[in-house]
């Protein structure tokens, strides 16, 4: 019927009409469709000179089977022999991801990144997250160039291996302040720009003006505090290098001297 899906009699008009030489709009008039939808139909189909009425019937059944199952779930991050509830896990996990998600980072990056975080080591490779998240590698390796980029995560090699690790450590946070305190600067230096060519008297100016202030303050509170997290973090990992401190055992009581 018009405005419903495509039937196998109008694929075989749309074959007929193509091969007349009819257009998307004679042949959608003919069919009572818009051009757009028999445009999209030869598109995802051969094209108008490889069209099939037979083969884009089997394509679109085919494509709809592959709509219709359940898509596999991702691998829940290894035990590691702690007895976690795996549910709880993964329930955790996908509201982290969720979270890294409304924060602006894009789906993929976070579902990287929230893998490598609740990871023991914080550390996986390509074929991990291959597995685990069961997407291409080649969708896995365009996540981490992103992160890499934005300091959220850092590659490394073991002596002697061939595989990449990718790792999250506690310093990407720090790392992400930095990057965001590094353009604030950017960003005041270009207000600053802005307020001296359109000129700080004018309204133009004095919004360029007002907002490398912020910038500069913005800046510069990111600095400080980026200084007080290092500091933590350096005490927090030297009691955790440090060996466990050894009690000295209980003075034993002195006996009472024998009579002679």
């Amino acid at each position: 019927m018009p405005g419903g899906r495509l039937t196998g009699e109008d694929r075989r008009n749309i074959a007929e009409g193509l091969t007349e030489g009819l257009g998307y709009a004679e042949i959608g008039r003919r069919l009572g469709r818009p051009a757009s939808t028999i445009m999209r139909e030869v598109a995802r189909n051969g094209g108008p000179g490889d069209y099939g009425a037979a083969r884009a019937d089997e394509a679109t059944q085919d494509r709809a089977r592959r709509r219709r199952q359940p898509r596999p779930a991702e691998h829940p991050a290894p035990d590691g022999g702690y007895g976690r509830d795996p549910r709880a896990v993964q329930d955790f996990t996908d509201s982290f991801i969720a979270l890294l998600a409304r924060s602006g980072l894009p789906r993929m990056e976070a579902r990287v990144l929230g893998s490598l975080y609740v990871s023991e080591t914080g550390a996986l490779t390509a074929a991990d997250l291959v597995r685990r998240l069961r997407v291409s590698p080649a969708s896995v390796s365009n996540a981490v160039a992103f992160l890499e980029q934005h300091g959220l995560l850092r590659r490394e090699r073991e002596p002697g291996e061939r595989r990449e690790r990718y790792v999250a450590d506690d310093d990407i946070w720090l790392r992400s302040l930095l990057g965001a305190a590094q353009m604030n600067g950017l960003l005041a230096d270009m207000a600053r720009r802005g307020a001296e060519v359109l000129g700080p008297d004018t309204p133009a100016g004095a919004r360029f003006d007002s907002s490398a202030e912020l910038f500069v303050l913005l800046s510069e509170s990111m600095r400080e505090l980026m200084e007080t997290c290092r500091r933590h973090l350096a005490g927090r990992r030297a009691e955790q290098a440090a060996p466990p401190r050894r009690t000295a055992p209980p003075e034993q009581a002195e006996r009472p001297d024998r009579a002679e």
